[in-house]
């Protein structure tokens, strides 16, 4: 039996990878067999580190990974790593997938991989999707919290200025504008000779 070798990747918006590593290691690579990329975003990975795990396989190895989506976005890719890895008489492992894509026979291989990086695939768009749609709805609503600041004219604060000497609580002016008193206070200043 060939040596176990794991690969994970972790995103830049990830905090760590030790999900990851625990999953590895409890499929049985040996901490040292494990490589990671920190901060690599799957659609860009900086091939080095990955090809550097590959290079080290052996006939009769395994490239253990926790998700397929931790090799690349597309069918092309993932059909050419496979290929690498079988030129080099090894074999993927895919941890989250119940059966290894090692199927007998190139057909089948192949066949599962499509259909696995497909997947992988379109789960990403989905996930796109999630997102946009979520940023969508939340700039279409009115408690729309973070990106850019308002940008508030000389006429606005002068305004706000003529509201508060008028009588109003200078914290409900502030609350209504979308600001701090604080900051207020220090957009009146600006604009005072």
């Amino acid at each position: 039996m060939g040596t176990l070798l794991g690969y994970a990747r972790v995103s830049p918006q990830a905090l760590d990878a030790d999900h990851q590593v625990r999953d590895l290691a409890d499929a049985g690579v040996r901490p040292d067999d494990i490589y990671v990329d920190q901060g690599v975003s799957g659609s860009r990975t900086d091939p080095s580190l990955l090809e550097r795990a590959i290079g080290t396989l052996r006939e009769g190895d395994t490239l253990v990974i926790t998700t397929l989506a931790s090799l690349g976005r597309s069918t092309s890719d993932l059909l050419a790593l496979t290929g690498t890895l079988r030129a080099n008489g090894a074999a993927p492992r895919v941890l989250d997938i119940s059966e290894s894509t090692d199927n007998s026979g190139a057909s089948g291989r192949n066949t599962v991989l499509t259909v696995l990086a497909a997947v992988a695939g379109m789960e990403l768009e989905v996930a796109r999707d999630r997102i946009r749609e979520s940023v969508f709805k939340r700039r279409s609503s009115s408690t729309h919290r973070g990106g850019r600041r308002k940008t508030f004219t000389e006429h606005q604060i002068r305004n706000a200025l003529q509201l508060i000497e008028s009588g109003e609580q200078p914290s409900q002016v502030a609350r209504h504008l979308g600001m701090s008193r604080t900051t207020l206070y220090r957009r009146i200043n600006d604009i005072q000779p």
